[in-house]
């Protein structure tokens, strides 16, 4: 049995991107039985990042129609559609999970963490001092990595806001700063070298998301991270091009839980270190990605701490934010409230 169920839920602001400010997020609720237990699931489609929401209902409600025929690994199998499958895929390791009363995570084959750490992102819509305080508040909340948005204001003024924030806080605070593919290569360069000075752990998704090769030549002690890259590229191709050192992994972009467990472990046997983040989800699928994370060993910080940009969800937040890390809950499945919207 699958049930799909749409909702809505609102941003406490607009969300600025590339095709457009966000400021609602339109997803579908999966719920399944298997075995005698329930388990939930949401896909929260973006472009850009997934298929559309229409391809995504279409691809569950096709799912639904042969759910009585399939084992849940062939119909899982047979979704080429990201966001659908998360849904899904999610759902099902739930119900296996209260299945055999474990906490998501544990499920997914982690041992025993009470806590993830996250790093505080910092918008770029900011100047320098601006910047600078936002990120002193971010420490005094217990945070000890920042992630700052760049490529809006041009390499320069992002170079200064990153200085600012470093003389804000000092050097024991990790920086990393995030293009979101806005910068050519000479542009990307050049921020490298400035940025290596201000010891910077990581540059995230310089380039547009198709330029692999590109990524690759980039050079400097500054890591790179792809992000929007995964959308466009298998870990085995980032791989071969030898173009990331740290891979940002969105479990509603690889498509569930179980395949993102996977590519981290591809990515750490192959010297990449995999980082959790959201599509900026509702509170399943920001809580399955939380099991995700927690399901990776000695994970580094994850971009999981979300759910302050939402006005409204689903149901009340089961993973908060306490000093730097957000807690992992421990009940079996997901770790929801029973009733949710």
């Amino acid at each position: 049995m699958i049930d799909i169920d749409p909702f809505q839920v609102r941003l406490s602001e607009p969300l600025d991107t590339a095709r457009g400010p966000i400021r609602e997020r339109n997803g579908l609720l999966v719920t399944v039985e298997y075995d005698g237990h329930y388990g939930v699931g949401e896909a929260t489609p973006l472009p850009g990042w997934t298929e559309s929401y229409e391809a995504c209902r279409e691809a569950l409600e096709r799912a639904s129609a042969v759910a009585d025929e399939l084992d849940p690994g062939i119909a899982l199998g047979r979704m080429d559609a990201p966001a659908a499958r998360h849904g899904l895929s999610l759902a099902f390791a739930e119900a296996r999970a209260r299945a055999e009363d474990w906490s998501l995570y544990r499920a997914l084959g982690g041992e025993f963490v009470e806590t993830v750490p996250v790093n505080a992102t910092l918008g770029s819509s900011t100047g320098p001092e601006a910047a600078g305080e936002a990120a002193v508040r971010a420490v005094e909340e217990g945070f000890e990595t920042l992630k700052l948005k760049v490529g809006s204001n041009g390499v320069e003024e992002d170079i200064e806001r990153v200085r600012a924030i470093r003389d804000a806080v000092g050097a024991d605070v990790a920086l990393r700063v995030d293009a979101n593919g806005a910068w050519t290569p000479e542009q990307a360069q050049k921020a490298l070298d400035s940025l290596a000075a201000l010891d910077v752990s990581y540059l995230e998704q310089p380039l547009p998301k198709t330029e692999l090769d590109a990524h690759a030549e980039l050079s400097g002690p500054v890591d790179i991270a792809l992000d929007e890259s995964l959308a466009a590229y298998s870990i085995e191709e980032i791989v071969a091009a030898d173009a990331a050192d740290v891979v940002v992994l969105k479990p509603m972009v690889i498509g569930g839980p179980d395949l993102t467990v996977d590519t981290a472990r591809r990515a750490r046997e192959a010297g990449i270190e995999p980082i959790v983040s959201n599509t900026v989800d509702a509170v399943v699928a920001r809580t399955g990605a939380v099991h995700v994370a927690a399901a990776i060993p000695d994970v580094s910080p994850c971009g999981l701490a979300t759910a302050s940009l939402l006005e409204t969800d689903l149901g009340p937040d089961s993973a908060p934010v306490e000093n730097g890390e957000i807690l992992v809950p421990q009940r079996a499945g997901l770790g929801l409230p029973e009733r949710l919207q």
